[in-house]
């Protein structure tokens, strides 16, 4: 086992072990040429000195490197150092597809057909280069984080044109992906891997696979002796098209399966087009007849197979010493196993059904709702004995009890024979997810899939666009169940609208308190006037009536009454710079704060959100002292969220003569200064 920080082939530092397998562990490390990361398989030690295991492993090496495919991981280097057998390959950040299955099931039927379509593209091109994978399911098939898929573990693949490899490899493979003639010890073909990539289609559609058994042996008969499970009656909903591309992979004779994995690809590509609505079921043209050949097989030749099988024996023991050394003891050893298993299936099948025949039909019973010692109890009392239990989620039956029996209650089989049960886990708890600041009908469309009640309550905000969800009332991350929840989705329908009122003839203190009302940047301006009185509103803008949201800027012109007849004067202007102040913003957040906890909770939103608002701005207040103004009277009003510049207007009546201004800031005096002009 290679320690974290070992640098192999003075090139690839190693990070961390990732992975262990029957044949080799992988480790991450670091490609110090290229600063990559990358996945470095390595044989394990105590198999480096296996011929068998070590050609194997090169041999992955070999075919790996051979295939430049999108959706097969790549091979970059190969090597041995210190006698330790290695594969430099590419690392992918995601789970395989076992997992993936697990964690999203239920899957969209496009989306398997895409995963599909991915997986079928990157077997099509091995199978150019005469490649058989053999080792088909969904442990070996990657997908990363943007649903790419990567094939893997072409360690027991085997290259078509290596004769002498391919007549002496053992049999490997997953039993629950393993095709028929596989099983029966047949040779593996390219349409081997089709029947495997039937299975895995299968599981993205069920979550589960066509057979289960207490050995791998019985599931290994399943595979050439019963039917291939229907998906419709996992899901009722799939199309018989896209049932039709299961059965056609998983057909028990290859010769009805497809020709080829891009012939599999295109028919999936319109398993889900409306024209294939009624396509009738798939039948294969050839008929599964393994378990009938096994049932009618005379006494006599069985008797013969074993004396041929013995016969064979002492040939070998009999051969001369030049034929033994030309001799393939391993090939002869492979097929005593399977001849000898084949013979041992037999008869174990025959007698079984000589001894079925003697036994009682029974009935199953009626188990649903029963707890386990229940069911078994019932099964007992009619001479059946409890199989397999297997689980599932159910919102109708409870935790712990039966929801239904395998086979079907009401079916008559023999008594002694094992009722599979199926076993509710409750129902199915999903965990809430943080919806705030996403679209309200996108969530409310995705929950009520889930199965919960969602209801809105609006509200209006400054900080949310109109549409988009403000609070939630279950928190994120908590696990309910959907069928069984309401979940309240606060909803922003934007900034609060309202009409302008006419503020004509209104004096300076009332538009400044209707301003701060409605949270409107107030900008007084002054004209003479010989209608409206001094100190009284001439004009606004916007005009009354119109709607306008918190924060809008409402500018007014202010009368100075008549214009009087006076001497000459000097007009100046001056720009300041009003500097924006953090730290007056944190004072008037907390005041606000505090304002807002102590008020009634019908009022609660509106001060939190005024306080988030004031948060962000200073009010600015700025007199002035000329021939036209008073020190006394606001020369202008406004409110700033970042340094601001402004121009003063001033009169006096001579050159000589002075002008003031004051700048008040939050309430605090931050410049005063006096003016003349051409200062």
């Amino acid at each position: 086992m290679m320690e974290p920080g070992y640098l192999l082939n003075g090139r690839y530092k190693v990070s961390k072990p990732i992975g262990e397998g029957g044949m080799a562990n992988v480790y991450l490390a670091d490609d110090q040429q290229t600063g990559q990361q990358v996945a470095v398989k390595v044989l394990r030690l105590d198999l480096q000195n296996n011929l068998n295991t070590k050609k194997r492993f090169q041999r992955e090496a070999r075919a790996s490197r051979k295939l430049n495919h999108p959706n097969i991981i790549k091979v970059f280097d190969i090597g041995e150092e210190n006698g330790m057998n290695y594969i430099v390959m590419e690392y992918i950040v995601g789970m395989d597809l076992k997992q993936y299955i697990q964690k999203n099931f239920p899957i969209p039927y496009q989306k398997v057909i895409d995963i599909m379509e991915q997986i079928l593209s990157a077997v099509q091109v091995a199978h150019d280069h005469d490649i058989i994978h053999r080792d088909l399911k969904p442990q070996n098939i990657m997908i990363d984080n943007h649903d790419h898929i990567k094939i893997a573990d072409f360690g027991i693949a085997v290259a078509l044109h290596d004769n002498s490899l391919t007549q002496t490899n053992t049999l490997l493979g997953s039993v629950h992906y393993l095709s028929p003639e596989q099983a029966k010890g047949g040779m593996a073909t390219k349409r081997s891997d089709i029947y495997a990539l039937g299975i895995i289609l299968y599981e993205l559609l069920t979550s589960k696979v066509p057979f289960e058994g207490e050995s791998a042996v019985s599931i290994a008969i399943k595979h050439f002796q019963s039917e291939i499970p229907s998906v419709q009656k996992a899901d009722p909903r799939i199309p018989q098209a896209l049932e039709n591309v299961v059965l056609h992979a998983t057909a028990k004779d290859p010769m009805d399966r497809y020709a080829s994995a891009l012939e599999m690809r295109t028919d999936l590509a319109t398993s889900l087009d409306k024209k294939r609505l009624n396509e009738p079921k798939f039948v294969p043209t050839t008929p599964n007849l393994d378990e009938t050949k096994v049932i009618t097989i005379p006494e006599t030749e069985l008797v013969q197979a074993a004396a041929d099988e013995q016969t064979q024996t002492m040939a070998t023991k009999t051969v001369a010493p030049e034929q033994k050394k030309a001799a393939k003891p391993f090939y002869k050893k492979r097929r005593f196993w399977i001849y000898g298993g084949i013979v041992a299936l037999i008869i174990i099948l025959t007698v079984g059904i000589v001894s079925g025949s003697l036994k009682k039909n029974v009935s199953i019973p009626d188990l649903s709702g029963m707890t386990l010692s229940q069911a078994k109890t019932a099964l007992n009392t009619n001479q059946l004995t409890m199989g397999d239990i297997s689980k599932q989620h159910s919102d109708s039956v409870q935790k712990n009890r039966v929801i239904r029996t395998y086979p079907k209650e009401g079916m008559v089989v023999k008594e002694s024979s094992k009722v599979g049960l199926l076993v509710s886990l409750g129902p199915k708890k999903v965990d809430v997810g943080n919806y705030v600041g996403q679209n309200y009908k996108t969530v409310k469309k995705k929950l009520e899939k889930l199965g919960f009640t969602v209801r809105k309550n609006a509200v209006t905000s400054g900080k949310y666009s109109k549409g988009t969800i403000v609070k939630q009332d279950i928190p994120e991350g908590k696990a309910v169940v959907p069928a069984n929840s309401i979940i309240t989705l606060t909803v922003s329908t934007g900034e609060a609208v309202f009409k302008l009122r006419d503020l004509t003839s209104y004096t300076q203190k009332s538009v400044q308190d209707y301003a701060n009302e409605n949270g409107l940047t107030l900008n007084l301006s002054y004209e003479y006037s010989d209608d409206v009185e001094k100190g009284l509103v001439i004009s606004q803008n916007p005009a009354a009536g119109t709607a306008v949201s918190k924060g809008s800027t409402l500018n007014i012109v202010l009368s100075l009454g008549e214009k009087t007849t006076k001497p000459e004067t000097v007009t100046f202007s001056k720009t300041i710079t009003i500097p924006f102040s953090a730290a007056a913003v944190s004072s008037s957040s907390s005041s606000s704060h505090s304002t807002s906890s102590a008020s009634s909770d019908s009022s609660s939103t509106s001060s939190s959100t005024s306080s988030t608002s004031s948060a962000q701005e200073n009010y600015v207040t700025i007199f002035v002292k000329d021939a036209d103004h008073s020190i006394d009277d606001v020369y202008k009003q406004l409110v700033i969220t970042k340094d601001t510049s402004v121009t003063l207007s001033f009169t006096v009546k001579t050159s000589d003569e002075t002008a003031y201004y004051r700048v008040v800031r939050d309430g605090e005096v931050i410049v005063s200064d006096e003016v003349q002009p051409d200062n």
